[in-house]
């Protein structure tokens, strides 16, 4: 445990979402692939995000998911607000470097050239630097004063939207509300007089159904005898029952719908893609205390009693009989050496992929389709194979005629077929 890096984070927030929502087809920034890729390479014990947060309300909720200290930088009459968080960052790390000598890797989160002079300096005070930035945002000048460069949209749990499917996509789900309400905006001007002429006679007709409706006269009947059905359902009342979703969605709701999120991940695929990150960041072999520690950084509530299992290297001896992982005599008794089975190149990936779509009688959508790749083969990357998105993969597949790809207007997704 002596010799784990232990890093500390500084994140120049507004220079990550901003490039993210510009060069990344109008997607949300999350910190959560960060934090795994992170959890790969040492102990992560400080993190802190710089922004003025007025400007990112929604996002501050995810970044305290992900336990990250909001630094605010309020914009001032006549400051810049921009050089206000560079200044800050620059002098939390440096103070960090000379009060604490146990932290031996500083990650700087941003792609502002700015901040090379504090990098080198780092380094001169014997602090390994890494850094990371979204790639079309990030300057030349910041990667090469590194010792390690990790770019945002190559990160693994990072989706890109593609060129072509970045139009109908961003605009529904990946931009914010002020994004939102403006292309709403933007449309509603340039809507012809025809569309609004038809959606005023859908109003009217609802209106004239409404009025001719027989309930209507109903409902003052409905309202002069509340007391004997509001006393028969005193517990699911509609006033209790409404006032609880309003109060929770603010806080636990949002928690909710990202907690599951890892859940329906399939433990295998976890372990798979936790090892592959140690293998490519590390120089040396991977032993099974070295993967229980990383997954533990990346979820602390992990136990492989929750699947039935007694020891973790009794779970990996159920993973290696099932040719997810690999197993290897390591430097101790109980300690042995985990690795992936090789992977194939890409023709047997792309064969995967088209037995994948062939079980799904012939045709399958692309948003679920990676999720079964992954069931039939928990270590699957396409970024391992070189490429950006699974979109990408699966055009490199219909180009390689293994599968056909197609967009459906109903489904709004791509469909394969094979």
């Amino acid at each position: 445990m002596d010799l784990e890096e232990r890093l500390a984070v500084f994140i120049d927030y507004e220079n990550l979402a901003l490039g993210a929502r510009e060069h990344l087809g109008g997607m949300q920034f999350d910190f959560g692939p960060i934090a795994d890729a992170l959890a790969v390479r040492g102990r992560v014990v400080a993190r802190r995000a710089y922004a003025d947060w007025s400007y990112f309300d929604e996002d501050r909720r995810m970044l305290t998911r992900h336990q990250v200290e909001l630094i605010e930088m309020t914009q001032r009459m006549g400051a810049s607000r921009k050089n206000a968080a560079d200044i800050k960052m620059v002098v939390d790390a440096i103070e960090m470097a000379f009060e604490r000598d146990y932290i031996s890797t500083f990650v700087m989160c941003t792609g502002d050239s700015d901040f090379s002079p504090l990098v080198h300096k780092l380094r001169e005070l014997n602090k390994r630097v890494i850094g990371v930035g979204v790639e079309k945002s990030t300057s030349r000048l910041l990667p090469a004063a590194c010792d390690e460069f990790l770019f945002y949209d190559r990160l693994e749990g990072v989706e890109v939207p593609d060129e072509d499917q970045g139009a109908p996509a961003p605009k529904r789900g990946s931009r914010t509300r002020k994004a939102s309400t403006t292309t709403e905006r933007a449309t509603a001007q340039k809507a012809p007089a025809a569309s609004r002429r038809t959606k005023a006679a859908e109003a009217v007709a609802e209106a004239v159904a409404e009025a001719n409706a027989p309930e209507t006269p109903a409902e003052p009947e409905a309202e002069s005898k509340p007391a004997t059905r509001r006393r028969k359902k005193p517990e699911p009342a509609p006033a209790p029952a409404d006032v609880a979703p309003e109060v929770e969605p603010d806080v636990d709701v949002s928690e909710q719908d990202e907690a599951p999120a890892s859940d329906d991940v399939p433990m295998e695929v976890r372990v798979a893609q936790t090892l592959g990150d140690l293998q490519s960041s590390t120089s040396g072999p991977v032993t099974a205390s070295a993967l229980k520690r990383t997954l533990l950084r990346k979820d602390a509530t992990f136990s492989e009693s929750d699947y039935g299992f007694r020891t973790f290297g009794e779970f990996l001896r159920f993973l290696a009989d099932r040719g997810f992982v690999e197993l290897a005599p390591g430097p101790s008794a109980g300690d042995p050496e985990v690795s992936l089975p090789e992977q194939g190149d890409t023709d047997a990936a792309f064969a995967l992929l088209r037995d994948v779509v062939q079980e799904s009688s012939g045709s399958a959508a692309l948003s679920g389709l990676k999720n079964a790749v992954r069931k039939r083969r928990p270590d699957f990357s396409e970024k391992a194979l070189g490429f950006r998105g699974f979109l990408q993969f699966a055009k490199a597949a219909e180009a390689a005629g293994t599968v056909s790809l197609a967009w459906d207007d109903d489904a709004d997704d791509y469909l394969v077929t094979a």
